[in-house]
């Protein structure tokens, strides 16, 4: 199984007024104790725009399946660890090392194998080395304003690579949905939304379409970056919606931003389509992600901007 995602323009906050709005005197944490860690803002008496705090996914309008439910069966693993062969959740390779850090990140990652989780009707521990992503944010991370870019993520402290960082969640989305709020939008307004497409071995693609617009967690406010520091992993819990999981692809410093590919693509391999997308038009957005490999445009899906199918009144 193969992932790609792909995002048009930034997930670019609006900028902080000039007094920090009363309801958020005192209050330094976005996530608004919904998560294990605080996550701080910075500079002080700035804050995001308006949005509803999730650490989950939920279901949005014209979602199929209900991100919350839970529809998979738990392992039988009482007396033995969650192996290979063994664990009916770990079903080829094992997803994580002692560390908690994933196996298979960096350059050997030629695509993102699927990850499958234990879930709460596993009979494993709250111990077992394969509930990683579930345990939430396990570092101190901080939103703040940068110079270009508007609003950011960065880390507060050392991130081994392969250690989960956060999730892109928010409101799961149908294809109709998708296109009707994408329609919406004006050259100004930020993008949010992002389309998760894994093909599977049949050559069916399975697509996810996740929207923290609205509703979100803190990874909205994750930058793009033709050098990212993170990897997207579709990591599945309770059920067949997957999770939009970060991985640290390399060892992160204290005060590095935080940043994805929003192609999907590991590394910004380069091919001939994105190339040809360069010269698209004007609905491209400038990329200030600064790597020394950068393409210039913001990664842009054409899938995504389809006019409306009218609905048959036949």
């Amino acid at each position: 199984m193969s992932a790609e995602a792909v995002k048009k323009k930034r997930p670019v906050g609006v900028t902080a007024p000039e007094e920090e709005p009363e309801a958020h005197k005192g209050q330094l944490d976005v996530a608004r104790g919904l998560e294990n860690l605080p996550v701080s803002v910075w500079p002080r008496g700035a804050w995001p725009a308006p949005f509803q705090y999730t650490p989950d996914l939920v279901l949005g309008p014209g979602a199929d399946i209900d991100p919350t439910q839970i529809t998979f069966p738990g392992c039988i693993c009482v007396k033995t660890p969650c192996f290979p062969g063994t664990c009916s959740c770990v079903r080829h390779d094992e997803n994580y090392d002692d560390n908690m850090c994933l196996r298979d990140t960096g350059l050997e990652a030629k695509y993102a194998k699927p990850v499958f989780e234990c879930n709460v009707l596993c009979q494993c521990s709250d111990h077992c080395r394969n509930r990683v992503v579930q345990k939430g944010l396990q570092f101190h991370l901080q939103v703040f304003q940068t110079d270009k870019k508007g609003w950011g993520l960065r880390t507060l402290e050392f991130i081994p690579k392969g250690r989960y960082v956060c999730e892109y969640a928010g409101e799961v989305l149908g294809f109709s949905e998708v296109q009707r709020r994408i329609n919406l939008q004006t050259t100004y307004d930020s993008n949010y939304i992002i389309a998760l497409r894994e093909h599977v071995y049949n050559g069916q693609v399975m697509e996810t379409f996740v929207d923290p617009t609205y509703v979100g967690n803190v990874g909205r406010f994750l930058n793009h970056s033709c050098e990212p520091n993170l990897l997207m992993i579709p990591v599945r819990i309770d059920s067949m919606v997957p999770k939009l999981a970060l991985f640290a692809a390399k060892d992160i410093l204290p005060g590095e931003e935080l940043s994805y590919d929003y192609s999907g693509r590991f590394l910004n391999l380069m091919d001939t389509e994105d190339k040809e997308r360069l010269d698209n038009g004007k609905l491209r957005k400038p990329c200030y992600c600064g790597a020394k490999s950068c393409t210039a445009f913001l990664p842009y899906d054409s899938s995504l901007y389809c006019p409306l199918e009218k609905p048959d009144m036949n």
